[in-house]
């Protein structure tokens, strides 16, 4: 089956407006941009898909990327584990504003939360967040003599990661750090859309270096030389 797709905005073409998206990326590294910048472009012709739930470590930064979809308005809620980043201005001026709303997860946390959603696990427990204002409503149990909370999996509508290679039938490779919550983001949602640097043909990846499986992945395009999100900022770029 092949899963390639000729243009970005064919990929992102069917996200629908309340949808909750996953985002892999960890700062800059492994932030699939070309594909945020063409859902952003959709929303800003069409005004879909709205009233989005963004699934990412952080809540954007500068003007492009996560932030862009900020700027944009087309996101009413953000769960992350970091909002502020070195220039937050984008989710702040709208969460100040009561336009967006936050849901922070610590990172260990949101990692495995991620991880049991694609795993098909409901629920676990976790010591992080115990005593805290984080642990508001969650029910808490002991084991051990030490008290945990239990939190619940959590799943997407939609992945959207960026790899270094992949062939048509959705397998994927990574590079180095960008990696990052890529493979649990590509299992634990409904619909993985991947950018690749690099498209080959079926067999052409080492079965031993495949990270992320084709039977998570439902869609892929090659975006040769994929935008540094750090780069983009630095420059003061703005999508």
């Amino acid at each position: 089956m092949d899963k390639s797709v000729a243009s970005l905005t064919a990929a992102v073409g069917d996200i629908a407006d309340g949808a909750v998206v996953m985002i892999a990326g960890f700062g800059g590294s492994g932030i699939p941009v070309e594909l945020i910048h063409a859902l952003v472009s959709r929303f800003r012709e069409t005004g879909h898909p709205a009233k989005l739930t963004v699934v990412n470590n952080n809540a954007g930064t500068g003007a492009v990327g996560i932030a862009a979809m900020l700027d944009a308005g087309m996101v009413a809620k953000v769960i992350c584990s970091f909002p502020r980043s070195s220039q937050p201005q984008a989710f702040q001026r709208r969460y100040e504003a009561g336009e967006v709303a936050l849901e922070l997860v610590p990172q260990g946390t949101l990692a495995e939360r991620i991880r049991a959603g694609g795993a098909g696990i409901p629920a676990f427990y976790t010591a992080t967040g115990v005593g805290t204002e984080l642990a508001e409503g969650k029910p808490v149990e002991e084991f051990d003599g030490r008290l945990y909370l239990r939190e619940r999996w959590l799943k997407a509508d939609v992945a959207l990661v960026k790899a270094q290679l992949g062939d048509r039938h959705g397998n994927l490779t990574y590079r180095l750090a960008a990696r990052n919550f890529a493979p649990i983001m590509a299992m634990a949602a409904g619909c993985t859309i991947a950018q690749v640097s690099r498209l080959v043909a079926p067999g052409a990846i080492d079965p031993e270096a495949v990270v992320t499986p084709g039977i998570f992945v439902e869609r892929l395009v090659e975006v040769p030389e994929p935008a540094q999100e750090e780069a983009l900022v630095r420059a003061g770029e703005v999508f």
